[in-house]
């Protein structure tokens, strides 16, 4: 199993939002970035674990867990002309967009904020953490995983 940190702005769709959901799972779409989009479609797996991170609101941080619920697929949003997410380029039989679907798990009893990871020396390589790092989905280790999730439970 692995884990993943996946960045989403709380007024687009928050924790409680994915909680709310039939079944408590949506697509994850719209990414467009190719090595977040290389993340979901070579790496990620059915069962991985995720840590949802609110991005853009004040504080940021983890609020909570979050699991890989599919295998990649084609995000249809790449096709659909109406969508803010649409991409002429994108071919249906070669497509160049993908996604996977994503299942609440738990919400932490307390936001893991964006500070509070940067004092935790356990966190100090943390890909997110790292100057210039803007991606919405990255990689965790198992340790990183292990200090936080302890911080959000705590």
């Amino acid at each position: 199993m692995r884990y993943w940190l996946m960045k989403s702005e709380p007024d687009v769709f928050s924790l409680a939002d994915l909680k709310a959901r039939p079944g408590q799972r949506e697509p994850w779409d719209g990414v467009r970035n190719y090595q977040a989009r290389n993340f979901m479609r070579d790496a990620m797996q059915k069962g991985d674990t995720v840590l949802f991170y609110h991005s853009n609101t004040n504080p940021p941080g983890i609020v909570g867990l979050a699991e890989v619920a599919s295998d990649p697929y084609p995000d249809p949003t790449a096709f659909d002309k109406k969508s803010k997410y649409y991409d002429a380029k994108s071919d249906p039989e070669n497509p160049r967009w993908i996604l996977v679907d994503v299942r609440y798990c738990e919400t932490f009893s307390r936001m893991v904020t964006l500070e509070a990871m940067k004092a935790m020396p356990a966190l100090a390589e943390m890909r997110v953490l790292q100057r210039g790092n803007r991606l919405s989905i990255t990689p965790v280790t198992a340790a990183e995983f292990k200090a936080i999730n302890k911080a959000g439970l705590a």
